[in-house]
C-alpha cells in the first residue's frame, strides 16, 4: 500500500482553516495518494 503525500504547506492551509473556524468542519480530499483538495464548512450560530 502507497502512503499519502502530505506536504508542509498542505498542514498549514489545514492548521490555518481550523485555527479561522469557530463552529464547522475541515475536510480533507486524497486523490492517488495526494492531498487534492481541502474544504472549510464555517457554521454561523445567530441568536434568536
Amino acid at each position: 500500500m502507497e502512503r499519502t503525500k502530505v506536504t508542509n504547506e498542505d498542514l498549514k492551509k489545514i492548521k490555518e482553516f481550523i485555527e479561522q473556524i469557530r463552529f464547522g468542519s475541515v475536510t480533507v480530499i486524497v486523490q492517488d495518494g495526494k492531498v487534492i483538495q481541502i474544504e472549510k464548512h464555517e457554521k454561523v450560530r445567530l441568536n434568536s
